[in-house]
This record gives C-alpha cells, sequence and structure tokens, in this order.
C-alpha cells in the first residue's frame, strides 16, 4: 500500500496522531528530502529509525514503477518536505504506477499551504484553482497570467521569496493594478505574516524583500462584459509584443471567452 502523508508546513504541533504513529511503525519511507524527514523524527520524538529512500523531481519517474512495486508487499510511507505530497511535490508518478499496477493508494490527511492560505486571505473561498509556481522568465509569467485574466475564480500560487516582486509586478500589469491579492508568508511559523492589498500596493512593498515561503492569493476577475472590439485590442497587443496571431488569438479567448475565430479574423482585417 502507498501511504501518501501530509506533514507539518511549519509548526511541528500540526502533525496529527495518525502522521505520528504512522511514522513510528513505517518500515520504509520514500522521502523528497531524507535529511528534513530525519528531522521529523527527531522533533516529534519518533525513536523509530525506518529505511529511507530519497523520492524527488529528479528520480521519480525512474523510480515509480519500483516503488510501486515494493508497496505491494509492504506499505510505504511518502512523505514530502512538508504537506501533501503530489501536490507541487514529488508523489504523482509514484501515485500514476501504483494505480497501474493495482496497489492500493490511500492518505493521511493533514496541514495545506494551499488551502492555510486561502482560508486566511480573506477572499472567496467557494471556488478556487490552484495554479503551482508562476513561470520564472518574465515573458513566460505575463503569458501564464494573460491566460488566467479572465478567470472568475481565486487563485493560489507558490512562490519564490526571490521572485515575489516581480511575480507581483506582473500581476498588476497582466491583471490590474487594483486586483486584490494576499501575500501570505512563513505560515504556522512563528514570524507568519500575512499580507493585503491590491496588486500595485503589494508590488511596491515586495520591492523591499521578503523571505521564507510564500503562498500568493489572487481574486478572480469581476464579472464584466468583454467585447469582440476590446479582445482584438488585447490580440494585437501581444502581437505587437512578438506573440503570433494564432498563439495571441487563443490566448485572449482562454481569458475572455470570445471567440477564437472571431479574433483571429478581426485581427486579419486589421492588416
Amino acid at each position: 500500500m502507498i501511504i501518501l502523508a501530509a506533514t507539518p508546513i511549519g509548526n511541528l504541533k500540526d502533525a496529527s496522531a495518525r502522521l505520528v504513529e504512522a511514522l513510528g511503525a513505517a518500515s520504509v519511507i520514500a522521502a523528497e528530502d531524507t535529511r528534513v524527514t530525519q528531522r521529523l523524527l527527531a522533533g516529534l520524538g519518533i525513536q523509530n529509525r525506518p529505511k529511507l529512500i530519497a523520492l524527488h523531481d529528479h528520480n521519480e519517474r525512474g523510480k515509480a514503477a519500483e516503488l510501486a512495486e515494493l508497496a505491494r508487499d509492504a506499505d510505504l510511507l511518502v512523505l514530502s518536505d512538508a504537506g501533501m505530497p503530489t501536490v507541487s511535490d514529488p508523489g504523482f508518478h509514484l501515485v500514476d504506477a501504483a494505480i497501474a499496477a493495482g496497489v492500493t493508494v490511500t492518505a493521511i490527511p493533514g496541514p495545506s499551504a494551499v488551502l492555510t492560505a486561502l482560508a486566511v486571505s480573506g477572499l472567496p473561498t467557494d471556488r478556487f484553482t490552484f495554479e503551482g509556481f508562476l513561470p520564472r522568465k518574465h515573458g513566460e509569467r505575463m503569458t501564464a497570467l494573460r491566460t488566467l485574466a479572465g478567470e472568475r475564480r481565486t487563485m493560489v500560487f507558490f512562490e519564490s521569496p526571490n521572485r515575489i516582486a516581480a511575480a507581483l509586478t506582473d500581476v498588476a500589469a497582466a491583471l490590474g493594478d487594483d486586483r486584490r491579492v494576499v501575500v501570505c508568508r512563513e505560515l504556522t511559523k512563528l514570524y507568519e505574516e500575512v499580507k493585503r492589498g491590491t496588486a500595485a500596493e503589494l508590488a511596491s512593498w515586495a520591492a523591499e524583500g521578503l523571505r521564507g515561503e510564500i503562498c500568493l492569493v489572487v481574486a478572480g476577475a469581476p464579472e464584466r462584459e468583454i467585447d469582440l472590439a476590446t479582445g482584438l485590442v488585447q490580440v494585437l497587443e501581444l502581437v505587437g509584443s512578438g506573440t503570433r496571431l494564432k498563439d495571441a488569438a487563443a490566448e485572449v479567448s482562454a481569458a475572455t471567452g470570445l471567440s477564437k475565430r472571431d479574433l483571429y479574423q478581426a485581427a486579419l482585417d486589421q492588416r
């Protein structure tokens, strides 16, 4: 059996009784970072010393089938450094291999940076989307954000403290200066901080530099009608910045709900 176990995202007191029991009984653990797991065992006062197998982004594809077979005969506890495995962390390919092999997959639920950030953000929680990490490069990040311009659900991202200021600047540029955003830093830890404001306000605030683990929560787009003329302007702006017309029409269509064919034809008519 594969057991996906959520670990504390900061405060060790958030470790569940089931997690402690599972750690104490485990014979084999697949861990994102074995050193982090060793510290977790020590921090929780667990005397058990299971076999630790490294399972991370660079080796998971190669190890998935082997570990799935191992889990056929003995329970395999799977841990990421913090939170639930498979959520922007290793584990997905292992689960995929286990399901294909007919091996049972279960989970020990627990702390989640995504849900914690969403809960404390003050933004709507009835519908939301988790978008993982934004692209590192400015151009790719802007493209990703523009495709989300029409997304009405609250959006949750992970972000590096080294890139959060640039990311917020791009959020303001792609989604509007007044888009409501929340930066959640060091959740559950001693120096937890939740900063709320507009994209422009928090971009200026973050320019001074931030540290720690960061979740970025962004309000969904307000409900408003976007006509073809407005969509055409967006397409032409993208084309002017070097995007192919076909790709620009598809991007604006995804963000606004306008017809890709109509946008493409309208742009051709402008030439």
